[in-house]
């Protein structure tokens, strides 16, 4: 059974920094693109990172987002610089199907419960 459990959420001042952590099980890691997602209240679920064979990133978090991972701990991490308001959401981790990463939801089959992200001005 996979799971996806995130951690590292919280409340934070415009201009300063987090980091996400997505601790994986019950699959071989290193075999799958991971990728990160956001959802603000009453809007759309957006891609905001992935990685696999290379990373790619949405548009509004280019060069103040890094998103990492290490195989040997089933981790995925998003460090999260210069945060801005518009970046509050709930931040989902989730599993892509091969090593291709994509910006689709629909690319991407197991998800963690997500952890809150909120940025204060």
């Amino acid at each position: 059974q996979v799971q996806l459990v995130e951690s590292g959420g919280g409340l934070v001042q415009a201009g300063g920094s987090l980091r996400l952590s997505c601790a994986a099980s019950g699959l071989t890691f290193s075999n799958y693109a991971m990728g990160w997602f956001r959802q603000a209240p009453g809007k759309e679920r957006l891609f905001v990172a992935g990685i696999g064979y290379g990373t790619q990133y949405g548009n509004s978090v280019k060069g103040r987002f890094t998103i990492s991972r290490d195989n040997a701990k089933n981790t995925v991490y998003l460090q999260m610089n210069s945060l801005k308001p518009e970046d509050t959401a709930v931040y989902y981790c989730a599993t892509g199907r091969s090593l291709w990463v994509t910006a689709m939801a629909t690319d991407y089959n197991y998800w963690g419960q997500g952890t809150q992200v909120t940025v204060s001005s």
